[in-house]
């Protein structure tokens, strides 16, 4: 098959390329079949989305290089004006007017076309065009309306209710928080996106539903693909002997972690001790997490997307599955875990002096928390 993209850059990157519709380029690659139509189709799709071209009101392709557009991430505010996150780092966030959000919404990938004058201290534009949407799925409360029925933000920057047809609500009546996916976007800025509810999170009124339409509104994944549930199973509970060849083995030294007191995964460890010379040598060790989660594993891509453990009032959502967070990666006392530490050495003055990085096996001696060691220093305790 044809290398369709290449061409299409090929010819639009020529110096006396002038915009041109979709039709040129079909007879330019005679791409007439119905296949390699739908490939150029495709490619030119693909290409606007990217920001490399742009369609006029003429349906022509310009290149965006030789625009004024420019190209970003929208960021709305709850009083309905929003500002272009420009991608070049060079350019400063573009002010976008309420009269030119032209339909996008918070988080889109749009282009934005500039004013030489601005009211601001900030260069304002006007969206173009909606390359991309930034927000599939919006938290909030359901509304009935018999025949139909609306959906009210928790988001104070995604100003539209969402309109719910008839049949799909799931079931929701009035003052039930749910999960809608957006099926359909508004084409001006007077219309309603419209969605189905996919998920019923409870009553507004209910104990734990504030905390869930969080996590929901944030995108935040609470279970895990099956894919990596089953590798996750896969690992062992213990340490094997054949484990520990090419580590230095730590297990005798004074080892404590210290965390709060409702922590679970303990991922960090220290040693302390004063060296002749006067010096101390602290010797820090993490999970060697690396060690179970192998690169493009399952695991690995997923750890990836989450990016992060979310740290809630209530709840932990782990990076990891909690078989190996709370188990075989977490630094419980009086058991081995493999490690990767960092032992320095650091004078009276609070400088490394020297250090060194190696893969290690310990033991945790203590479980310690902050409140017990603010009494030991503090207190005296």
């Amino acid at each position: 098959m044809s290398n369709y993209r290449e061409m299409v850059l090929e010819i639009i990157n020529k110096e006396d390329y002038k915009p041109m519709t979709i039709d040129y380029f079909i007879n330019a690659f005679d791409a007439h079949d119905s296949e390699d139509f739908k490939e150029v189709v495709k490619v030119m799709v693909a290409l606007e989305e990217e920001g490399i071209i742009f369609r006029t009101k003429k349906d022509k392709y310009m290149k965006v290089a030789e625009t004024n557009l420019v190209k970003g991430k929208l960021s709305m505010h709850k009083r309905g004006f929003g500002f272009l996150r420009v991608e070049d780092e060079d350019i400063d966030d573009i002010f976008i007017p309420p009269t030119g959000i032209n339909g996008a919404l918070d988080g889109d990938t749009v282009l934005v076309e500039t004013f030489n004058e601005s009211s601001g201290t900030n260069m304002e534009g006007n969206i173009t065009s909606i390359l991309t949407r930034g927000i599939t799925k919006v938290v909030g409360e359901y509304v009935d309306n018999k025949s139909f029925g609306f959906v009210l933000p928790d988001s104070k920057t995604f100003k539209s209710d969402l309109f719910i047809p008839k049949g799909q609500n799931l079931g929701a009546i009035n003052g039930h928080k749910v999960l809608v996916e957006i099926t359909k976007y508004p084409e001006d800025e007077n219309a309603n996106p419209e969605g189905h509810v996919t998920q019923i999170l409870g009553h507004k009124n209910d104990p734990g539903v504030d905390i869930l339409s969080i996590i929901f509104n944030h995108g935040i994944n609470i279970d895990f693909p099956q894919e990596v549930l089953d590798q996750a199973e896969g690992v062992p509970d213990t340490i094997q002997k054949d484990e520990l060849q090419g580590r230095t083995d730590l297990r005798h030294e004074n080892t404590i972690t210290i965390d709060g007191a409702d922590a679970k995964d303990l991922d960090d460890a220290i040693a302390v001790k004063k060296l002749k010379n006067g010096n101390y040598e602290l010797t820090v060790s993490i999970a060697d997490v690396s060690y179970y989660i192998t690169e493009d594993s399952a695991m690995d891509k997923e750890a990836y997307d989450r990016a992060t453990s979310v740290y809630l009032v209530d709840r932990v959502i782990p990076m990891i599955p909690h078989r190996l967070s709370n188990g075989i990666c977490s630094l419980n006392p009086e058991v081995d875990r493999l490690t990767m530490s960092c032992r320095m050495e650091v004078n009276d003055e609070g400088h490394v002096v020297n250090h060194e990085v190696f893969q290690s096996v310990i033991n945790s001696n203590r479980r310690m928390t902050y409140d017990a060691m603010n009494g030991m220093l503090e207190d005296e305790d």
